[in-house]
């Protein structure tokens, strides 16, 4: 039976089933592998508790709407840099030292954002971005690698948790600012990333490569590099993530923003940004439902899309209703993230060219994403006014529906072969023969 069947048809093993890597067997190592999901809440607070704050950080420092647009903008633009060169530090060191000093980067960068002066704010920023790039290209990896059999599912969990901590940031971000100030505020979520680290330190000791398997590093190398960047299918889910992403950040940077001048006052707008990733938290967990063909999964990308498109137009029609629009929207914003994260494992083969297609999607799609806030801001000031940047966005989330049927389209190669090796002509090797000692 096609590899690809018997991992959409493995939910029944159990989540918390996963080895990989580990030393330990049964429910330890199980234990272990579900660590993963703790670090994958970590990925996401630092950057969306600043939407619900933009106004106070502007009051403070004097930033115009094109400034706050950028500081935003800054951490997804960190992701897109960073994430080629992640693989080859997993190469070097392992994927879990790795991801261990990416926690300890991320804990430092929310400090030294929060109390390093306003140099420090696009410092830490910087640092922010650049360690939870590390975790946005090897989480999704070492869950492929974990939880082989069930992937679509954990891909759900993993990217329910990147919405979890999503939205409890962004709720908490404005009541904590009006207790602590703007700066403490910030910094609380150095606190979480520091005790994730600590309870990693085990996995990382325990931690153990895969033994090779005869291929040597130079030709898995140029293969792995011919088989993402010259892959029709590599870039149809590089677009689908950049599209989905450049609707999240810019939303999540200025939806709060965007309802205050609709009347809200700043808690309200606060509430309405936690509704927006609440939301998407059932809406992603269902969306397997809709992926059962592991032939094609048209139907779920579609309906991931099609209420971000909705949403936004909402914004643009009826301001007033902005509950309404920040639930709809959410439902488009849950499921696309859930739809791109399962893409890139179901359209590749073995950890390694997980990694590579991880990187190229996450490093494009991003450097797309990190467009949003910055023109959003612009499209605004230029307009005074917030009708025209979120026509614009509405024009975006059409276009990922657009990009949506043909990405849906793509299946794995016949007789298991990677899809990415067939297309950029390299159809009779397979990378899962490589040394797959990094994630």
């Amino acid at each position: 039976m096609d590899a690809k069947i018997r991992a959409q048809r493995g939910r029944g093993r159990g989540l918390l089933s996963g080895g990989g890597l580990l030393s330990g067997r049964g429910r330890s190592a199980g234990l272990m592998a579900a660590l993963v999901f703790l670090v994958a809440l970590n990925l996401r607070p630092s950057v969306t508790a600043v939407g619900p704050l933009l106004p106070q950080i502007a009051s403070d420092t004097g930033m115009d709407e094109g400034i706050q647009g950028l500081l935003g903008a800054l951490p997804v633009l960190a992701f897109a840099l960073v994430s080629p060169l992640v693989h080859r530090a997993s190469h070097r060191l392992g994927p879990e030292p790795v991801v261990l000093g990416s926690l300890v980067v991320l804990a430092a960068g929310t400090l030294v954002r929060s109390w390093a002066g306003d140099a420090g704010l696009w410092v830490g920023t910087v640092l922010v971005g650049v360690a939870i790039a590390v975790g946005n290209v090897l989480v999704p990896a070492l869950v492929k690698r974990d939880y082989a059999d069930t992937i679509a599912w954990a891909t759900s969990l993993y990217s329910t948790c990147l919405t979890v901590g999503s939205a409890v940031a962004a709720a908490a971000a404005v009541p904590l600012a009006n207790a602590w100030g703007w700066r403490s505020s910030l910094a609380v979520w150095a606190l979480p990333a520091g005790l994730v680290a600590l309870v990693w330190v085990p996995r990382t000791l325990h931690a153990r490569p895969i033994p090779a398997a005869g291929r040597t590093w130079s030709d898995a190398k140029e293969e792995a590099r011919a088989s993402v960047w010259r892959s029709r299918t590599a870039w149809q889910v590089t677009l689908f993530m950049g599209l989905q992403s450049t609707a999240f950040y810019t939303l999540v940077t200025w939806l709060p923003t965007v309802q205050i001048a609709a009347g809200f006052s700043a808690e309200t707008a606060g509430f309405h940004l936690f509704v927006f990733q609440l939301v998407g938290i059932p809406a992603g967990l269902l969306l397997p439902l809709l992926m059962r063909d592991p032939h094609s999964q048209v139907l779920a990308a579609v309906v991931a899309s099609v209420p971000m498109v909705v949403g936004v137009l909402g914004l643009v029609l009826a301001p007033g209703a902005g509950l309404w629009w920040a639930v709809l929207t959410g439902l488009g914003a849950g499921p696309s993230l859930v739809m791109a994260m399962t893409l890139i494992g179901l359209r590749s083969r073995g950890p390694r060219e997980t990694t590579r297609l991880s990187g190229m999607v996450q490093s494009v799609g991003y450097l797309l994403a990190a467009v949003g806030p910055v023109v959003f801001g612009q499209l605004a000031k230029v307009a005074d006014g917030w009708q025209l940047p979120l026509s614009v966005l509405a024009v975006v989330a059409a276009a990922q529906v657009v990009v949506a049927v043909f990405v849906g389209r793509v299946a794995q190669a016949p007789g298991g072969t990677s899809r990415l090796l067939l297309e950029s002509g390299e159809a009779g090797s397979s990378l899962e023969e490589e040394p797959e000692d990094d994630a």
